[in-house]
């Protein structure tokens, strides 16, 4: 509820909403609700099975549905598909450790897209990301999505970064050029453009990481409750 609580504060009934790795919709369903449209692009087949099932259950007529990896280029990949925590279920890693494969799961090729292509007829106010790793990728397909957006919200997990992904920070930042301000919930602290390599190398290096960092196109002020947030030129 409180992720939820925070993505609102910058959505209304007409804002359009991308989600990449909607699982099975516990946060999607509800953020539905408050929007005009609500784009989801889920890899896992069985979760976006069940996600689809949610979507008809819960009657949310403006969730649009993909079944796909988002990626820097068309085609297949591999996907790794968790047993015991299935939202963790991600791309196949580039290091193959045993934290991504202790219970077993079964690898399925699934079909991998550019947003850009995919998603040529849209534009959205929010971009949300929670697809373990590999966000990089999916950033690097999606430059027109990215630059049309306001708000992006994602997560970033170090060992992603290095073990799945295989990249740096600088990597990482490379496709967020236009963002102009970032949050990181973690440890409370709203950075600059100027600041967002050395905050985020810190958070690495430290092995934090953060589930939801926060990109804002304009300069932000944030409030004292950190939670809201406002226009510097306000």
């Amino acid at each position: 509820m409180h992720e939820l609580a925070r993505l609102n504060q910058f959505l209304d009934t007409q804002s359009s909403v991308l989600m990449l790795g909607p699982h099975i919709g516990a946060l999607a369903v509800p953020l539905s609700k408050n929007i005009k449209v609500l784009v989801v692009v889920e890899a896992n087949p069985d979760t976006h099975r069940l996600l689809l099932i949610n979507v008809l259950l819960n009657a949310c007529n403006n969730i649009i549905v993909f079944h796909a990896a988002a990626n820097h280029e068309d085609g297949q990949i591999e996907f790794v598909m968790n047993t015991a925590n299935s939202g963790g279920s991600k791309r196949m890693p580039l290091h193959k450790d045993r934290a991504y494969f202790y219970d077993d799961p079964q690898v399925q090729t699934v079909p991998a897209a550019r947003l850009d292509d995919l998603l040529s007829s849209h534009t959205f106010d929010l971009i949300f990301m929670d697809i373990e790793g590999s966000e990089y990728f999916a950033m690097k397909g999606m430059p027109r999505l990215l630059f049309a957006c306001k708000f992006l919200v994602t997560e970033f997990i170090p060992h992603h970064l290095d073990r799945v992904g295989g990249i740096t920070v600088s990597d990482f930042l490379e496709p967020l050029q236009d963002f102009q301000s970032l949050f990181i919930p973690s440890i409370s602290l709203l950075v600059q453009q100027e600041n967002f390599l050395a905050a985020l190398t810190q958070i690495c290096e430290q092995g934090i990481g953060d589930e939801s960092l926060i990109f804002f196109k304009e300069k932000m002020l944030v409030s004292a409750d950190l939670i809201t947030f406002v226009p510097a030129r306000t």
